[in-house]
């Protein structure tokens, strides 16, 4: 079945999400990385859609969802999370699962020790923990709050195959995919990433947003967290520690992959489709 294209007012913004599945009752969020869109968990959300209906969020500041007016207070997990339960309540959602990649785990982590910890069931974190490397942080300050423009869409897609190479395989359509759908055209006719760049004004006014050990040991369900093989943003060390600390995660190394696995190939996918069925 063919996605369907959505929006909801949620805490008085609107928030655009693709709906995949419509048709299933067990549910599962998919919620992207922090400069990313919905569309990437596309190859995910139509693999989960036999069984699962899917509801993939563009985060506000991103992709089709409006930007904030009030980036200081908004753009920060507290605010996604109050924005996570506005879109789940107005959906009619109960129960469900929750696959995050990077910034999508995080709101998944903060609502699961918090604001929705009897409703989430299983947690996926793709390549995030309760912990980030200052290195990694410093990376995507520099990248994200300054993103560049290019005079053709072909430019703009050898950019995101460069600063997306730690993502892993991707075919060629898939990389096509992804700079179409992630395409914003200036007043001037070039082309760049389509999100508000304000958002990374998160790791300004909020620098300790990503602290989150004490939500982490709040957790009381089943946690899968991948971890990039070499990625530079959740350290072994940090993976190490959840396997001990808290819901004691199932810690899987995704060889090929930095930060973070595309969720997009047949291990990947298997891998979070068992942990779901409760079949790992």
């Amino acid at each position: 079945m063919s996605p369907e294209s959505r929006y909801l007012n949620c805490e008085g913004r609107e928030i655009h999400f693709m709906e995949w599945g419509a048709q299933h009752t067990d549910t599962v969020i998919a919620w992207h990385g922090l400069a990313r869109t919905s569309r990437d968990m596309d190859e995910l959300a139509e693999h989960l859609s036999t069984r699962y209906r899917v509801i993939c969020p563009d985060t506000i500041g991103r992709g089709l969802s409006q930007w904030s007016p009030q980036p200081e207070q908004e753009y920060n997990l507290a605010f996604y999370s109050r924005l996570a339960v506005a879109l789940v309540d107005q959906l009619g959602l109960q129960r469900f699962h929750w696959v995050g990649t990077s910034m999508g785990g995080a709101i998944g982590l903060v609502c699961a020790a918090g604001p929705l910890k009897e409703r989430i069931t299983r947690l996926v974190l793709n390549d995030i923990g309760p912990k980030l490397a200052d290195a990694a942080i410093q990376r995507i300050r520099s990248y994200a709050g300054s993103p560049p423009a290019f005079d053709t869409v072909g430019e703009l897609e050898a950019y995101f195959r460069t600063v997306y190479k730690p993502y892993g395989w991707l075919s060629d359509a898939q990389w096509r995919r992804l700079t179409e759908t992630s395409t914003r055209r200036l007043p001037d006719g070039r082309v760049t990433p389509h999100y508000d760049p304000a958002m990374v004004q998160q790791f300004v006014h909020h620098p300790t947003d990503y602290d989150r050990w004490d939500d982490y040991e709040r957790i009381d369900v089943p946690v899968l967290c991948l971890r990039g093989e070499t990625s530079d943003l959740l350290l072994a060390d940090t993976a190490d520690a959840m396997r001990e600390r808290g819901p004691r995660a199932l810690v899987v190394t995704v060889p090929g992959c930095g930060h973070a696995p595309a969720l997009n190939v047949p291990d990947q996918l298997d891998l979070v489709t068992r942990f779901l069925a409760g079949t790992h």
